[in-house]
C-alpha cells in the first residue's frame, strides 16, 4: 500500500466517524463542529482524486461561509434539544424512507458507471489542462440548459428570501424609498434666525402672603 492509498484510507475513516458524529451528537454546537470536520475530510479526499476544483469550493463555500453561518446560527439561537427530541420517533419512518431512497440512488449511478468525457473536456484533459477546465468545458457545452436552469433556480430563491425577509410588518418602522430618494435639505432642517444676546425676562411678580383668618372669640355671659 503507497502513501496516497494510506491517506485516502485515513480521511475517509475519520470521514465517516464525523458523518455519524453528526447525527448521534447531542450538543446541536457539536454537531456542527463534526459536520464541518467532515466536509474538510472530503475535501482532503477529493484533493487525492485530482479534483481541486471541487475541493476549493467545498472549502469556500461550505467552511468558510455556509458552516460558519449554521454555527453562529445554532449559538445564537440557544435551542432547546429536549422539545425537539419528543417528535423523533414520529418523524423516524419518514425520514428513514428517505435514507433508504438516496442510497439507492447513489447505489445506481456508482454501479452504472460514468460516461466517457466530451471530445472537448478529453482534449483539454490530454493536453495537460487541468480538471477544472474540462469541467467548464462539460458544463457549458453537454450541460449548458441544466446549468442555466439550476442558475434560475437559484436566482429565484435568492429573491424569494429577500422579499420575505423585506416584507411590511406591522410592528416595525418603514421607510417609503421613492420618498427618501426625492426629499431635499431644506425639507429636513428649517434654519430659525436668532439674537445674539436675549435680554432676561422680568421676573415674576411676588404674590401677597395669605392672611390667617381670625379665631373666634366666645362671648362672655353677663
Amino acid at each position: 500500500m503507497d502513501v496516497k492509498t494510506g491517506f485516502f484510507y485515513l480521511f475517509s475513516l475519520v470521514l465517516l466517524f464525523a458523518a455519524f458524529r453528526v447525527i448521534t451528537a447531542r450538543n446541536p454546537v457539536h454537531a456542527v463542529l463534526y459536520l464541518m470536520l467532515a466536509f474538510s475530510q472530503a475535501s482532503a479526499v477529493w484533493l487525492l482524486l485530482q479534483a481541486e476544483f471541487l475541493a476549493i469550493v467545498l472549502v469556500l463555500v461550505y467552511l468558510g461561509a455556509v458552516m460558519v453561518l449554521f454555527l453562529f446560527v445554532v449559538m445564537m439561537l440557544d435551542l432547546n434539544m429536549d422539545s425537539l427530541r419528543q417528535g423523533f420517533w414520529k418523524h423516524f419512518p419518514l425520514a428513514a424512507l428517505v435514507g433508504v431512497v438516496i442510497a439507492l440512488e447513489m447505489a445506481y449511478v456508482l454501479m452504472g458507471g460514468f460516461r466517457e468525457l466530451p471530445a472537448a473536456a478529453q482534449v483539454a484533459m490530454t493536453q495537460g489542462g487541468s480538471n477544472t477546465k474540462a469541467l467548464g468545458i462539460l458544463l457549458y457545452t453537454e450541460y449548458v440548459y441544466p446549468v442555466q436552469i439550476a442558475a434560475v433556480i437559484l436566482v429565484v430563491a435568492m429573491i424569494a428570501a429577500i422579499a420575505l425577509t423585506l416584507r411590511q410588518r406591522k410592528d416595525t418602522k418603514f421607510i417609503d424609498v421613492g420618498d427618501q430618494v426625492h426629499v431635499k435639505a431644506r425639507d429636513r432642517m428649517q434654519v430659525v434666525k436668532l439674537d445674539a444676546t436675549r435680554p432676561a425676562p422680568p421676573p415674576p411678580p411676588a404674590e401677597p402672603a395669605p392672611v390667617a383668618p381670625a379665631a373666634a372669640v366666645p362671648e362672655k355671659k353677663a
